[in-house]
């Protein structure tokens, strides 16, 4: 990648996030960044990549609304240019607002409609908002961080969360043939036990019995994230690229 190219990061204030770490992958590679939060601590992230040598900036910003997500965009068209890579990364957890699961039978309107917008709304806000400059650019990627439940798995107690994480699959595949003549791809990441610092006990003990025996790092599955978003995946759209340690293939559970 060349420094031509200009990203956009959203959910990065976590410094042991997914967000983060894909950050540094791209500043390391010559990516301009742009990194948001709901949180001040967003600049602390912007600060420790810049140390680093990243042209990095950071923006504090409610996604869930209209004015949050142009508010991302007038500070990256001011300090850098049109973004041609974002990475939707925001959702299921906030510092500020912290989620609270719920299973079917318990979950509340309100708390249905939180856990889409959060984590579906979100998504779908900030990729309309780049498909324009992207094609006027002739070129985009924006990669979608998923999960694996929802579009692969599911687990007890949390229906609105799943279901905003399928729908984040169903938004990527719906853009990605709408885009493609454009030169635009868009795809999904969906890991699965990664060891955050937001990561509970018991998501850690679930890392242990995946057959690799451990959960994943933030750096391993934002490998995943910078990879769909260099050059190399300019023929891959539309897809979701699931990273788990082969949990979701194992049959044999409990062993």
């Amino acid at each position: 990648m060349s420094t031509a190219n200009i990203a956009i990061i959203t959910g990065a204030g976590s410094e042991t996030g997914i967000g983060f770490a894909a950050a540094r992958m791209l500043g390391e590679r010559g990516v301009r960044i742009m990194l948001t939060s709901t949180t001040e601590r967003i600049f602390e992230r912007a600060a420790v990549l810049a140390a680093e040598g990243v042209d990095a900036h950071g923006v504090v910003a409610d996604l869930t609304t209209g004015a949050g997500v142009e508010a991302v965009f007038a500070a990256t068209e001011r300090t850098l240019g049109t973004a041609d890579i974002l990475i939707n990364n925001a959702g299921m957890t906030s510092v500020t607002d912290p989620e609270q699961p719920a299973a079917i039978e318990g979950i509340t309107a309100t708390q249905w409609a939180t856990a889409l917008d959060r984590n579906l709304t979100t998504a779908f806000r900030m990729t309309q908002r780049a498909i324009p400059g992207m094609k006027q650019l002739g070129r985009g990627r924006i990669v979608n961080v998923a999960s694996l439940s929802g579009p692969v798995q599911a687990y007890r107690g949390d229906v609105g969360y799943h279901a905003a994480k399928a729908g984040v699959l169903g938004l990527t595949r719906a853009v990605a043939v709408e885009t493609a003549p454009h030169g635009i791809t868009i795809n999904a990441v969906a890991p699965g036990w990664i060891a955050t610092g937001s990561a509970t006990d018991h998501e850690l003990a679930m890392g242990r019995a995946t057959p690799m025996g451990r959960s994943g790092s933030p750096a391993e599955a934002a490998a995943a994230v910078a990879f769909l978003a260099s050059p190399e995946a300019s023929y891959i759209t539309g897809q979701l690229l699931v990273v788990d340690g082969a949990n979701s293939i194992n049959e044999e559970r409990g062993l």
